[in-house]
């Protein structure tokens, strides 16, 4: 068969293709034409969920009667003033967009700019130009996508489904751009130059208020800066489904991102939950390519695996803070928790003489420097204190009250009521002491040696440093095989499925945190065996003892699965549930 030219209509719609997925698609395209022309505020209207019509109205600069008419030529853009294709600064550049929308539409488009007289339509199908009265900004209507390639059409969703995916691509422009306003079938409303704060509530919804940690970090090193929110671990979702981040305001899906986030929260979410989180990283241009997919939800990085490292750091030091962070303790420095398993030994201890009762109610706590010093290690208190309140105001957590089904610890603290679980407590504690701790390495006589395809040589060769940081030491073993020379002590595990699960991980995203994970399991598991349990009874200085150290532990407000270690209910919310005003 000879080679041949396609013609212009077909070559468009092949493009279409690869940039119009669904009406979503059209939606994204549309919107960040009108983000890069300036517009501050977009209106966007879909009927039958697209495929009957989308229009985008916007305020943005417009365009002169010349530019309207090469805007539908392939590849003409006004997003590349030279021709450096690695210092893109706006959302789109390709010129393919508009072309490749009207080959399978009927599209119509009115502009204006300030320049001239008045405005322009441009009726995409017979390539009239006419005056228009149209008086700022820019409209595009979209007519009937996909029905000059009916193919196409039959694999749409259910107009539901088709508007959900629009909604979500919204969310995510609204998200990027908080100095704009949103308005989406005069129904989900964004408006313009809302904080971040308020902007994720109205995105993610009104669970999330108040439970969002800001992060805002950068590295003088590689010139990187994260900011942003994440949720709390004991706030999480089924899915992914508010996840929201962003490469120099560009709304990514990308795998090293999304490692890293899972990464961070490896030990305080459990492995199917998801958190939430809008997550800025920029950077420099040249240290990224956003040009690998025509959809341009994909980025390369130059250096991935420092990229990962930095975000990874940056969210683990957020979650770490402690309760203390942000209210100094005066009296009590931490308990100590070393060695763990000597930690509130008389929790082991024989109870068959103890009372069996679901309530444990703690006798008067005398305020003496005996009492400080011996379940707190701390200095004398002020003398001048006049109650059990005063003593313990500068506590986060409070005083103990109670012990509530041998379970759970009640306590106060000012104006609020304080439910510690005191297992999940003590697990915490338990595993941030074990993880503190080095890992210990075990020489081996005799390397262990691991056969692997050539390909899998490479990729866990790839990982050798990330991967010796849980223990492992690799090296080469000729082209099809590597030799294991020290490992984890008292790890009996199966070294080669091991190395074949990471290599398959790193060809598949780059990365692997099988080590780390494992790693994780056997603490987490071991934290969870010799912690105090539930049914056991604590006296009272071993309840105060632990909101001590629970307060100065990081990560204290979940256990290693994800649980929430302790509740502060205040005494207004109280009041509400008796009717008291």
């Amino acid at each position: 068969m000879p080679v041949r030219v396609l013609p212009d209509f077909l070559v468009n719609q092949i493009a279409a293709g690869e940039v119009i997925e669904r009406p979503a698609s059209v939606v994204k395209e549309l919107v960040e034409n009108a983000l890069d022309a300036g517009a501050d505020q977009i209106i966007i209207d879909v009927v039958d969920g697209g495929r009957t019509l989308i229009s985008v109205v916007d305020n943005g600069c417009g365009m002169t009667r010349d530019d309207l008419a090469k805007s539908v030529s392939r590849h003409a853009t006004s997003k590349l003033p030279d021709d450096n294709l690695s210092n893109i600064t706006y959302m789109g550049f390709r010129g393919e967009a508009l072309p490749s929308i009207a080959s399978v539409s009927n599209m119509t488009i009115d502009t204006f700019n300030v320049t001239e007289p008045h405005g322009w339509q441009l009726c995409v199908d017979d390539g009239d130009i006419r005056p228009s009265d149209w008086e700022c900004g820019t409209r595009i209507r979209v007519e009937n996508l996909f029905a000059k390639t009916p193919a196409r059409l039959k694999f749409l969703h259910g107009d539901r489904a088709e508007l959900m995916a629009v909604v979500d691509i919204v969310k995510r422009l609204a998200m990027s751009r908080m100095d704009v306003g949103f308005i989406l079938n005069n129904k989900w409303r964004f408006p313009k130059n809302q904080d971040l704060s308020e902007r994720v509530i109205a995105i993610m919804g009104d669970d999330v208020r108040g439970r969002m940690l800001d992060i805002d970090v950068s590295s003088s090193s590689s010139n990187m800066h994260l900011y942003g929110v994440i949720s709390e671990p004991t706030l999480r979702r089924a899915s992914s489904v508010d996840q929201y981040l962003f490469v120099n305001n560009r709304c990514v899906k990308d795998k090293v991102l999304v490692g890293a986030l899972r990464a961070a929260y490896m030990d305080v979410m459990h492995a199917r939950e998801f958190p939430l989180c809008a997550l800025y990283l920029n950077l420099d241009s040249n240290a990224v390519d956003v040009n690998v997919s025509p959809a341009k939800t994909e980025v390369h990085f130059l250096e991935p695996s420092h990229v990962r490292s930095f975000i990874i750091k940056a969210l683990r030091d957020r979650l770490a803070q402690t309760i203390t962070d942000s209210k100094p303790v005066q009296f009590a420095p931490r308990v100590e928790s070393a060695p763990v398993q000597n930690m509130f030994r008389t929790f082991h201890s024989d109870n068959r003489n103890w009372e069996n009762k679901n309530i444990n109610v703690c006798s008067p706590i005398k305020t003496t420097p005996d009492f400080f010093a011996s379940v707190n290690n701390a200095p004398t208190p002020n003398q001048n204190v006049n109650s059990v309140d005063d003593v313990f105001s500068d506590f986060p957590l409070g005083h103990a009250l109670a012990q509530i089904g041998n379970k759970y610890i009640l306590a106060t603290n000012g104006d609020n009521l304080i439910v510690v679980d005191q297992h999940a407590a003590h697990e915490r504690i338990t595993y941030e002491h074990l993880r503190n701790h080095a890992i210990k390495s075990q020489p081996l006589l005799t390397p262990i040696v691991v056969n692997l395809r050539a390909e899998d040589v490479m990729a866990v060769l790839s990982v050798a440093d990330e991967i010796k940081q849980s223990g492992l030491t690799i090296e080469e073993f000729g082209d099809d095989a590597v030799a294991i020379f020290e490992k984890p002590s008292d790890w009996d595990l199966n070294w080669g499925a091991v190395l074949h699960d990471i290599a398959d991980e790193v060809r598949a995203n780059g990365h692997s945190s099988q080590l780390g994970e494992r790693l994780h399991l056997k603490l987490a598991n071991y934290a969870c065996h010799h912690s105090v349990r539930a049914g056991q009874r604590l006296d009272v200085a071993q309840m105060n003892a632990l909101l001590r150290d629970i307060e100065n532990t990081e990560r204290a407000g979940q256990c290693n699965h994800g649980r929430p270690v302790y509740k502060i209910i205040p005494f207004s919310e109280i009041d509400t549930w008796f009717e008291r005003s």
